[in-house]
C-alpha cells in the first residue's frame, strides 16, 4: 500500500522478543518503525524524531501506557496512539481511549487485526495531508481565517454577510496582511465556490502585458503572439477574480475594465468578438486610492465600481493576540517544508517575536521564522545564532542579516533596539519595561546607560 510508504511507527513494549516480531512484520509491510522499551525512553525519542503513530503496550516498568499518553496528548496532540494490551486488561485499555488513545489490539488476537487498524490510520493520515497539501494551495493557510481579535472578527462576519450577494468588494490594507486569503475566503463561502477563484497581481506586470493577462489575445495580435490565448475574465467565468494591487493598473487598462465590468463582456487583443462573462470582481490595494484620483492616476468610476463594498484588514501589530498562534503555525509549517525539527525557542527570541511591530505583517513573520529556523543549531533557536538588526528608521522596516559584524557587535545592536522598542511599547515607563523585559529596573538603567538610549528621544 502506498499509505505505509513515509508512514513512522514507535513500538514501545518492554517484552524485547514480542517488540522485535512486531517491528520486523511491520516494517516488511512497508513502514519504518521504530522500537523503545518504556514510555520515558519514548517521550525522549518524540522530542527528537517526527511520528506518526506510537503502539504502546499498557503494563510497562519506569512509565506505563496510560501515563504515556497522557504525557503523549500534553506535548503532540496530533500523534496517534493505539494500545496494546493482554487480555485481562481489556477493560484499562478501554478506559485509555478517554485519556487520548485512538484504538487499543489484545495481543493474543490476530496479528491482522492490528496491520488493518495501522493501514486504516496510514489511510487517514495519507489523505489528511494531501488534503492540507491541497487547500493549502487553493486556501492559503486556513489559520488566517481564525482570529481572537475583535475587529477581525467583525471583518470576516462581514465578509459572510456579503459572499452570497455578488456584489464587488475593494479590500484595503498594507502589504502582508493577507488580502488574497480575505478574497479567497468570500469566494469560498459564495455561491460561485465550485468555480475557478483566479488572483492576478496587477503590479506585476508591465503596462504592454498587462491587458493580455487579463483580456487574452487572438494569434498574431502583436509581436510574440504565436498562438491565442485566454485572459484571467475568462478563466475566472463563473466564479471570481481578484485584482490584486489595482492601485496599480495603468489609467489606460482601467478605462478597458471599467466597460468590461459595466458590460459584462471583453474583446480578445485582436479581435472584434464580444465574450458575455458572469464574473465576481474582489480588488485589492495598499495605496491611497483617493490621492491616486486627485493626482489623476486612478479614475473615479471605476473606483465607485469596484467598492460596492470597502473592507478595511488590520495590520498584525493590531492583532497582537493572533500572533502566538501564528508564531506556532509557522514553525511547524518552516520545519517540515526545511525538514527541521526545532526543539526549544530561546525565550528572548519568543518574546521578541511576541512584541514586534511586523511592518511586512504575517508576510515579514513568516520571513523572520523562515531565517530564524535555518540558522537554527540542533533544533534550537537561541539569540545567539540570529544575526538580526531592526531597521527602525526606515519606512519599509524589516528584519536584516549582517554578516559583516561580530557576533558581538549584533548582539549589542539587537539589545539596543530591544530594549529601545521595548520602552516605546511601554509608554517610557522603566519598571513596566523592565517587567516586560524580566529583569530588574537597576539592570534595565544600566543598559539604558551602557547604550546610551535617550529616553527624552524615543
Amino acid at each position: 500500500m502506498k499509505e505505509r510508504k513515509g508512514y513512522k511507527l514507535l513500538i514501545v513494549d518492554d517484552e524485547i522478543e514480542y517488540q522485535k516480531v512486531l517491528s520486523l512484520i511491520l516494517s516488511d509491510l512497508g513502514y519504518t518503525v521504530t522500537t523503545c522499551s518504556n514510555g520515558s525512553e519514548a517521550l525522549e525519542h518524540l522530542e527528537m524524531k517526527a511520528i506518526d503513530l506510537v503502539i504502546t503496550d499498557l503494563k510497562m516498568p519506569v512509565m506505563d501506557g496510560v501515563e504515556l499518553i497522557k504525557r503523549i496528548k500534553e506535548r503532540h496532540d496530533f500523534i496517534d496512539v493505539i494500545v496494546m494490551t493482554a487480555f485481562g486488561s481489556i477493560e484499562t485499555a478501554v478506559d485509555s481511549i478517554k485519556y487520548g488513545a485512538i484504538d487499543y489490539f489484545v495481543k493474543s488476537s490476530d496479528m491482522k487485526e492490528l496491520v488493518m487498524k495501522i493501514d486504516r490510520l496510514a489511510k487517514l493520515n495519507r489523505l489528511e495531508r494531501k488534503s492540507n497539501f491541497y487547500s493549502k494551495n487553493q486556501n492559503q493557510e486556513e489559520l488566517f481565517i481564525e482570529t481572537k481579535n475583535e475587529e477581525y472578527l467583525n471583518l470576516l462576519d462581514m465578509c459572510r454577510r456579503a459572499a452570497d450577494t455578488g456584489i464587488n468588494i475593494l479590500l484595503l490594507g498594507e502589504s502582508g496582511v493577507g488580502k488574497e486569503v480575505i478574497a479567497n475566503y468570500i469566494h469560498r463561502l459564495s455561491k460561485r465556490r465550485q468555480e475557478p477563484f483566479v488572483p492576478i497581481n496587477c503590479q506585476v506586470f508591465p503596462e504592454g502585458v498587462i491587458e493580455s493577462e487579463l483580456f487574452g489575445h487572438e494569434k498574431g495580435s502583436f509581436t510574440g503572439a504565436s498562438e491565442a490565448r485566454i485572459g484571467k475574465f475568462e478563466h475566472a467565468n463563473m466564479g471570481t477574480l481578484f485584482l490584486d494591487e489595482i492601485g496599480d493598473l495603468p489609467i489606460e487598462t482601467q478605462g478597458k475594465l471599467l466597460r468590461a465590468i459595466e458590460s459584462k463582456k471583453i474583446e480578445r487583443l485582436g479581435s472584434n468578438k464580444a465574450i458575455d462573462l458572469d464574473v465576481r470582481f474582489i480588488s485589492a490595494t495598499n495605496k491611497d486610492i483617493a490621492r491616486k484620483i486627485e493626482d489623476g492616476k486612478f479614475r473615479e468610476d471605476l473606483l465607485y465600481r469596484i467598492n460596492t463594498l470597502t473592507l478595511v484588514i488590520p495590520p498584525l501589530r493590531d492583532r497582537r493576540e493572533d500572533i502566538p498562534a501564528l508564531i506556532k503555525f509557522f514553525i511547524r509549517k518552516i520545519e517540515m517544508d526545511q525538514k527541521k525539527k526545532i526543539q526549544k525557542v530561546d525565550d528572548e527570541v519568543m518574546e521578541f517575536l511576541l512584541r514586534y511591530d511586523y511592518p511586512g505583517n504575517i508576510r515579514e513573520l513568516k520571513n523572520i521564522i523562515e531565517r530564524m529556523i535555518a540558522l537554527s543549531k540542533d533544533g534550537f533557536i537561541a539569540k545567539d545564532d540570529i544575526l538580526m538588526q531592526i531597521d527602525c528608521k526606515k519606512e519599509n522596516e524589516d528584519v536584516i542579516i549582517n554578516y559583516k559584524q561580530t557576533l558581538k557587535d549584533a548582539r549589542s545592536e539587537f539589545e539596543r533596539d530591544f530594549i529601545s522598542n521595548s520602552l516605546k511599547l511601554n509608554d517610557l515607563n522603566v519598571t513596566k519595561t523592565a517587567t516586560k523585559l524580566g529583569i530588574s529596573t537597576r539592570q534595565l538603567w544600566n543598559k539604558i546607560s551602557q547604550y546610551n538610549i535617550e529616553l527624552g528621544k524615543q
